[in-house]
Parts: structure tokens; C-alpha cells; sequence
């Protein structure tokens, strides 16, 4: 019986090995050999960042051709060309990523309720979105921490996470457990052409300025006294800080949160501050480029628009060659804003200094004289952008506005120096309420005219110049006189223009300051014995180059005068050609100028390596309402900085000598120590309690240490 048993059991048992023999013979697979070497060299993380299952899957995927060698995102170019170097092939540049944390909220979050449940955190977004009143902020359980396969996540002191570049492999498992989107994976170049989105963690400050400057980074830097990466942190926005830091007009400084306590951060005092220490140093922080393309792009125009798309396209490793009709570049800058605002060598400074990156400059070259569309083209231009500025004075619209002695503002500013060296004694008039125009009034005074009156249709407050701009040419004498509407110009039998008749004119809504503005019957005033009249009213593009001598007549035209162009892509209706600066927008300032510049050279960029200009999704246009705190309590006030001027007498004397100077170090750190780091909704309440022992630092009405002292 036993022995029967043995035998049936081994004859199955046979039997299924033989069956088994033959299958394995039938239904087997040859692997190839490639798939375990491209497996070796792969770093064994399994870590799913390049979308396989695992290394093995990964490896299968690049021996059957459905992956190139760059697929490993951890293994980064070394184990790129290790698995090109298995299968025979050319590896790719392929861009590193790292994980990024977009909130600075942390501890100072305001909080809704204590959650104490399980410690991650997707089980607390799964109540309300967690305990944050801030719906895109990190929760702070150190959900990422756990899931990073590399150890390159680790939580801070201020319940933060904190990530190690040097470890990070980009695997992306850090972001896919956080359910708030405060961790984020980018690259070099999606952070240098980043568009501020409505779900990134933005202050005040940083949704109203034009270029998306990263405040509250660049002036925590200063508090600790990194100014080079101050400085870095500045120029991935903004190529020409030394430039706007002298004349922006800082609308961030407006809507600064530190303005409910006391007074908003010097915000651009401490850009120039930045920008003029690496300028005094006489070395220039190296600036990083991305890989070479050896793609050619072409930019019309040297002005702060074209420099700035010049700048961000250079950096992305791409060959821009800018095309200016004058000697140098630098624009509007260079040639109209007067040296006592805009000193020649800050100039000088910052466009070598973006020339020195390998941007190419051709002067003397003007669009339809020297060259056309289809020349770039059969130069291997791969696209084109227009950014040629305003510079025509539109003429005014009164009787008398031919007269001999009217002269454009521009023209004016340009012909300073060469044509125009001397007013002494003279009466000038000068009509419009612009920056150029104040430019005018205070270079007029300076050359020594009796006279300088400045006609302006608004209230100080409504002017289209700088508040500073106005102040200053009060200061040097000019006559500002408001709310006045000129009606015309008297000439003498010569054709001169001797007085000017105007009239003081209200808002429709006067209490409100709104509405249109209407001339008042019989308040007529005539200024006698005139000698020059300047008209500043606006500037608009002068369209003549973009017609048939270029190759360019088939571009939109808006009803304002300048060509028509995407708000958010620069593009035009020819799919190669992109417009920025003051040729789309019409008269406008230096930083939307440089922020159309960036704009273009991201379009460009996904133009030129993609064939498609992807829109930003949910760009942030205006300020998120969420953001606007009515009320808040910090604990200390620190008097705001004041940047120190030139005397007036001074001012009269030295025409170039610059008004505005620059702070001291000791200055700028005290002056970013008032920054309250701000976030969408959070702030830092006790900031400045570093200066508690400076007898310039007093505790702010209503803190508790101010309550205890009463």
C-alpha cells in the first residue's frame, strides 16, 4: 500500500515536471541581456520619480525603445550617459529639477482648530483642509519628510520643510503626498520664466509689483547679510536692478502691510542698495546660463524691453542678438532720463553687463533701412521680438501748437548737451503732467531759466509722474500748477510762441477726484513773454519702420497707436514675431517695460524648442483679496530709512551730479529687519525685535510690552 503511494506521487510528480520542461520550452522569453547591465548602473531607489514601477521596468522600458537613457530622474547625466553608453546612443541634456517650498507661513499660520489626529498630512487636509486658515499652506506633519527616499526632506524649526538640493533627485514622491501644493518640483528655467499663479504663497508686495520680484526672499538675504544672493534673487526677475532702483516709482511700497503700523518697507531703496554693492565691489556676481542651443534670436531695439528678453533668453542658453538704430544701448534710459536721476555709467553698468553673458549688439542697424523680416530669416533667426519704444511727442491739440519754439519733451531730453546747453534768463513752459515733462521742469531749472512752469490738467495725487518726481522740481524752483487745461498758444509774426493762454479746469466727481475732466468758464490766465514751450503730454511708438520696407506691414495696429500684442504672451499675429514695451503698451514704466521683456522670452523659449506657446494657467492679474489684512499688531516699530539727497543749491550747480544717494549697510540691514516676511494671510508679528536694544527701536502702541511700561 505504501509502495503504491510512492510510486503514484512520483509518477505525478514527473509527469508535471516533464509538463512544466516543455512549457518552459514553448511559452519562453528571451530577455535581453542590456536590461540587467541598464539596470546596474541605475541607482536601485525604485523610487517611481520616471513614471515605471520600478528600476527594472525602467530599464525594460529603455532596452524596448519607449524611454530615452535620460530616464532615470534620480540617477540625474551621470547615470544618463552610463545607460547611452550600454545601448549604443547619444544622450540628451535633460534640465535638473528640485523640490521647491512655495509657503512661508510655517508656525505663524493663523490656525482654526487643534487637530490632533493621525500625523500626516493628507488625513488632516481631509478635515476642513486642516487647521490653517491659509488653504495652500503646509501643514507641517511631515508627510514629505517620510516619503523622500533620499533623505533630502527634513522639517525646520518653524515646522517647514527643508530640502537638501544636493540630495534631491526630483523623484517627485514629496509633492504627490502633499495635498496643499506647498511643495512643489521645478527647474531652472521654469523658475526663471515662472508667471505668479493664484495658488502660490505671494505677500502683497510681491502680487504688485510689475516684474514678480520675490520680496520677501531678497530682503530676508540682506538681514543676514547674503548680499550676493540678494542680488541673484533679484536678477531672476529683474535684469537691470541698479537701473530701477533709482527710478520705479515702487507701487509694491503702496500696498506694504507694514503701512497699518507705521510705513511700508523701503522696498526699492534696498534693490539699489543690492544693486550699487556689487557695483562698488568692481566684480560682478557670476550669473548662471543654461546649456547652449546654438538657437538665434533676434531683438529689435536695446531699450529696457529688449534687453530684458535679451537677459532671460541668453540665460536659457540661447543666442539673442539685439539690432539697435543708435550707438548704444540702454533706450529711453540712456538718451532722455537726465543724469541727475539716472547717472550714465548705472547705464553703462548694466547693459555690459548683460552683453557679458554673450549677448550680441549691433548698432546703427534700423528695421527697414538696414535689414528686414525676411533678412533675420535667411540669417536662421528663429523668431523675432519688437521693442523699440516710444519716443514721438503726439503734437497738442490747441490752436498755436506749430509755433517755431514748441519742442517735444523727448526731443528736448535728447538734445541736452548738444542742442541745448543753456537757458539762462529764459521763460519755459511746459505742458503735460508725465515724468518727461518733470524731467523737463527739473533740467530747465538746472540750466538757468528765470521762469519754469509746469502746466498739469490733475491734482498731485492724479499725476501720471512720480510723487518724488513732482516734489523734486518744486524743490529746484519749478512752478507746478494744477488742474489746468492750456487753450492756446499766441505767436508773434515771426511764428514764435510767446504766451500761453490755459485755463483751470475740475474732475467731473472733484470730490472724488473721477471722471472727466472739464474746463472752468472764465478762469482764463495767459503767462506772457515766453521763450520756450515744451510739450510732455505722452509718447507713442512711431510705426513708420513696421511697413513694407521691413516685411512687416501685415501687424496688427491698435486704435491707441502701437502694435497689438497678447498681454500674456507678447505674441503677435505673425506666429515668429513677438512685441513688447512701450511698442504694445504705449508711455508706460521702466519695469513693465523689462516685465514684457521676460514675458517674450518665455514665449520665445517654448516657441522655439516646443513649437507651442502654452498660456499660464491662473496667472495672478490683480490683488488676491484675501491678501489685504485690515488690521494688524506687531510688536515693535523701527522709523523707516530715508534714503539722503543732495542739497538744492548743489543741485542748481552740478546738472549730472545725482540727487538721490544710497544707504549705508548698517542702514539696509536695519531697514529689512522691518519686514515682516509676509505670506498670502501670515506675518512675522515681532519683527525687528533683533534692534530691541537700539534706542531707535520703541515697542508699538497697544504690544504687551507697551501695555506693561504704562
Amino acid at each position: 500500500m505504501v509502495t503504491t503511494s510512492v510510486l503514484v506521487v512520483f509518477g505525478l510528480s514527473l509527469a508535471a515536471a516533464l509538463l512544466l520542461a516543455a512549457a518552459s520550452k514553448i511559452f519562453s522569453v528571451k530577455e535581453d541581456p542590456r536590461v540587467a547591465e541598464v539596470e546596474g548602473v541605475m541607482p536601485g531607489a525604485n523610487c517611481g520619480g520616471c513614471g515605471y514601477p520600478g528600476c527594472s521596468a525602467a530599464a525594460a522600458a529603455v532596452v524596448a525603445g519607449e524611454a530615452p537613457p535620460e530616464v532615470c530622474v534620480a540617477g540625474g547625466m551621470d547615470v544618463a550617459e552610463a545607460i547611452a553608453k550600454v545601448m549604443g546612443l547619444a544622450v540628451a541634456y535633460k534640465e535638473p529639477k528640485v523640490a521647491s517650498l512655495i509657503c512661508s507661513g510655517g508656525d505663524r499660520a493663523r490656525q482654526m482648530f487643534a487637530y490632533e489626529g493621525v500625523r500626516d498630512c493628507r488625513a488632516e487636509a481631509m478635515l476642513y483642509g486642516g487647521e490653517k486658515t491659509c488653504g495652500m499652506g503646509c501643514i507641517g506633519m511631515g508627510s514629505c519628510v517620510r516619503a523622500c527616499p533620499f533623505g533630502a526632506v527634513r522639517l525646520g524649526e518653524e515646522g517647514l520643510p527643508i530640502v537638501n538640493k544636493a540630495l534631491c533627485r526630483s523623484c517627485g514622491k514629496c509633492a504627490e503626498v502633499c495635498p496643499t501644493g506647498a511643495i512643489r518640483i521645478t527647474s531652472f528655467s521654469a523658475s526663471l520664466l515662472h508667471v505668479n499663479k493664484l495658488d502660490d504663497c505671494l505677500a502683497p508686495c510681491m502680487q504688485k509689483c510689475p516684474v514678480q520680484l520675490d520680496v520677501r526672499t531678497f530682503i530676508q538675504q540682506i538681514k543676514s547679510g547674503d548680499y550676493r544672493a540678494a542680488l541673484l534673487t533679484l536678477k531672476n526677475r529683474n535684469p537691470l536692478p541698479a537701473i530701477v532702483g533709482r527710478v520705479c516709482p515702487h507701487p509694491c511700497e503702496d500696498i506694504c502691510r507694514r503701512k497699518l503700523v507705521d510705513e511700508g518697507v523701503a522696498i526699492n531703496t534696498l534693490e539699489r542698495f543690492v544693486s550699487d554693492w556689487e557695483m562698488h565691489s568692481g566684480q560682478r556676481v557670476p550669473i548662471h546660463c543654461g546649456p547652449d542651443t546654438g538657437i538665434k534670436i533676434a531683438i529689435v531695439g536695446g531699450g529696457p524691453s529688449g534687453l530684458s528678453c535679451a537677459y532671460f533668453l541668453r540665460r536659457l542658453g540661447h543666442h539673442p542678438v539685439i539690432f539697435e538704430s543708435r550707438a548704444e544701448a540702454g533706450g529711453l534710459l540712456r538718451y532722455a532720463v537726465p543724469e541727475f536721476r539716472l547717472p550714465r555709467h548705472v547705464v553703462d553698468w548694466e547693459v555690459q553687463g548683460i552683453l557679458d553673458l554673450g549677448v550680441e549688439l549691433r548698432t546703427y542697424m534700423t528695421l527697414g533701412r538696414e535689414f528686414t523680416l525676411q533678412d533675420l530669416e535667411d540669417q536662421d533667426f528663429k523668431a523675432v521680438f519688437l521693442a523699440t519704444g516710444a519716443w514721438t511727442t503726439p503734437l497738442l491739440d490747441i490752436p498755436g501748437a506749430d509755433a517755431r519754439n514748441i519742442q517735444g519733451g523727448v526731443e528736448f531730453l535728447t538734445g541736452i548737451g548738444s542742442l541745448w546747453s543753456s537757458l539762462r534768463n529764459q521763460s519755459v513752459v511746459i505742458i503735460g503732467d508725465t515724468n518727461t515733462a518733470l524731467d523737463c521742469a527739473r533740467a530747465v531749472a538746472r540750466m538757468g531759466a528765470r521762469r519754469t512752469v509746469v502746466l498739469s490738467p490733475n491734482i498731485q495725487r492724479k499725476m501720471a509722474a512720480n510723487k518724488e518726481e513732482v516734489e523734486r522740481a518744486k524743490e529746484i524752483g519749478a512752478e507746478v500748477l494744477f488742474q489746468t487745461l492750456p487753450v492756446s498758444i499766441v505767436t508773434d509774426g515771426s511764428g514764435r510762441g510767446t504766451k500761453v493762454w490755459f485755463q483751470r479746469c475740475r474732475y467731473k466727481d472733484q470730490e472724488k477726484a473721477a471722471g472727466d475732466i472739464i474746463p472752468l468758464p472764465d478762469t482764463d490766465e495767459i503767462i506772457e513773454d515766453v521763450d520756450l514751450i515744451i510739450a510732455a503730454t505722452d509718447r507713442k511708438p512711431d510705426l513708420a519702420p513696421y511697413g513694407e520696407a521691413s516685411g512687416l506691414e501685415g501687424l496688427k495696429r491698435s486704435r491707441s497707436g502701437t502694435l497689438e500684442g497678447d498681454d500674456t504672451t507678447m505674441g503677435t499675429n505673425l506666429p515668429n514675431v513677438f512685441v513688447g514695451g512701450e511698442l504694445r503698451r504705449g508711455r508706460s514704466i521702466v519695469m513693465e517695460a523689462v516685465t514684457d521683456g521676460r514675458r517674450a522670452a518665455r514665449s520665445i523659449h517654448l516657441f522655439v524648442t516646443s513649437g507651442d506657446v502654452a498660456r499660464p494657467v491662473e496667472p495672478q492679474v490683480r490683488v488676491i483679496p484675501e491678501s489685504i489684512l485690515k488690521d494688524m499688531r506687531v510688536k515693535y516699530t523701527i522709523p523707516r530709512v530715508i534714503a539722503p539727497e543732495i542739497p538744492v543749491d548743489m543741485r542748481r550747480q552740478h546738472f549730472t551730479m545725482e540727487v538721490r544717494r544710497g544707504i549705508q549697510e548698517r542702514e539696509a540691514i536695519k531697514e529689512s529687519s522691518r519686514c515682516l516676511r509676509c505670506g498670502l494671510t501670515c506675518y512675522d508679528a515681532e519683527a525687528g525685535f533683533e534692534f530691541a536694544g537700539d534706542r531707535d527701536v520703541k515697542p508699538h502702541p497697544g504690544s504687551r510690552k507697551e501695555q506693561g511700561n504704562a
